[in-house]
């Protein structure tokens, strides 16, 4: 690599959120790849003083390895925004609207993409209301906090009674929670990468050793599987990417996305949610995903730096 393409990169790593230790792994392999690159490497984490360590050494470009709150819901992008650095990864706006899934949702839905049938549910309406409302979507339902990522307070719902624990459980992380018919079905998700010209990686199926991909299956080594290609027709592995490529542009991500989906036994995707700021850890879907498209990890992260100074 010449000089002239070195650059002074940020990691931001780490946070306030739940998901913190992961975020911290994700930085790591990303850190580790970029100085393979060549690449000036600065670690920040935004739970010290990230603002003022970023003015003073006023770095190229920001890789933002953070998960979750304050991370991935537009905050950090904000500052970097008002700081004049750039930064990988989708804007304010797309990163606040991916966090929530009550508005993600409804943009699906707006822009003609398979959905699950859902409702939101509120903490501070009557508990019996908001029971009720959610008994309306039938049984089995996921209920998840409208505004969480890696399966974060997510509950599978079989039985009326659970779902009231069920409720309690999400709204311990979000004031809102998103009640979702539950699709029975295989579990996939398709990495876009890319600003304008966008591609769809190939579609990875995920058999986790758990009930469903809740955090120990995404983050233990082990306790899941990945499939690529995903066992799924070629019909809907098609689909997968066709919606993977409609979700990222209806949520206007940038840089690169993952889309979660879920196919049914006759072929019929459903698009369950968009994550602006997947994981990069050694079990991670996304990186894995790239390699099955020829693309090695730091491939795939100069590919994201390149994204970032890209208009």
């Amino acid at each position: 690599m010449d000089d002239q393409t070195q650059m002074k990169v940020a990691v931001l790593m780490g946070g306030s959120s739940s998901e913190r230790e992961i975020s911290l792994k994700s930085g790591a392999q990303v850190e580790a790849a970029l100085r393979r690159l060549g690449h000036e490497v600065i670690s920040v984490d935004p739970a010290d003083n990230a603002i003022g360590v970023l003015a003073e050494l006023r770095p190229d470009v920001a890789f933002i390895a953070l998960h979750g709150k304050y991370g991935e819901d537009g905050c950090i992008q904000g500052a970097l925004e008002l700081m004049g650095i750039p930064y990988t990864g989708s804007s304010v706006l797309s990163s606040a609207i991916a966090m929530d899934k009550t508005i993600s949702k409804a943009l699906f839905e707006v822009s003609g993409i398979p959905t699950p049938p859902y409702v939101v549910v509120d903490c501070h309406s009557p508990f019996q209301s908001a029971l009720e409302r959610a008994l309306s979507i039938g049984i089995p339902c996921v209920v998840k906090p409208s505004s969480q990522g890696s399966t974060v307070g997510i509950s599978i719902v079989k039985d009326d009674g659970a779902l009231q624990d069920a409720l309690s459980y999400a709204f311990n992380y979000d004031e809102e929670a998103v009640v979702e018919k539950f699709i029975k079905g295989t579990e996939v998700t398709v990495g876009v990468l890319g600003n304008h010209d966008t591609e769809a990686l190939p579609v990875l199926e995920i058999v986790p050793k758990n009930e469903f991909y809740d955090w120990e299956s995404k983050y233990t080594p082990g306790m899941s599987e990945h499939v690529i290609p995903a066992r799924i027709g070629n019909a809907a592995q098609k689909e997968c990417q066709r919606l993977a490529l409609a979700a990222h542009a209806a949520l206007k991500c940038r840089g690169y996305s993952r889309v979660d989906m879920i196919v049914e036994p006759n072929g019929s995707v459903w698009v369950l949610e968009v994550n602006t700021l997947p994981g990069l850890t050694e079990v991670s879907l996304l990186p894995d995903a790239a390699r099955a498209r020829g693309i090695s990890f730091d491939q795939l992260i100069q590919i994201l730096l390149d994204g970032a100074l890209k208009d």
